[in-house]
């Protein structure tokens, strides 16, 4: 896992409402682009950012393609996260 791409992606707020939108199940790019209103291309840039950090996995079915959440890379950052945090109880 590398911190400083999954950090990066994480930065910006379109992104995260991308990962916000897919806490409900896996989305096609398509719906995804109706969310917001930026171009396809936009989206196509933070989905490509959030997949190269692994944060989100695609699957192509026909002419679509469907992301969802790769929830294990989230948990090690909250575990990391947590870590740095160090215990609470001093």
């Amino acid at each position: 896992m590398s911190v400083q791409n999954t950090l990066r992606a994480l930065a910006d707020p379109i992104r995260r409402e991308i990962l916000n939108m897919l806490k409900s199940g896996r989305m096609s790019a398509g719906e995804i682009v109706e969310g917001f209103d930026v171009t396809g291309a936009s989206i196509s840039r933070h989905l490509s950012v959030l997949k190269d950090a692994d944060l989100i996995r695609d699957t192509r079915e026909g002419k679509f393609i469907y992301y969802e959440l790769n929830t294990s890379v989230l948990e090690e950052i909250m575990l990391w996260i947590t870590d740095l945090k160090g215990d609470s109880h001093d």
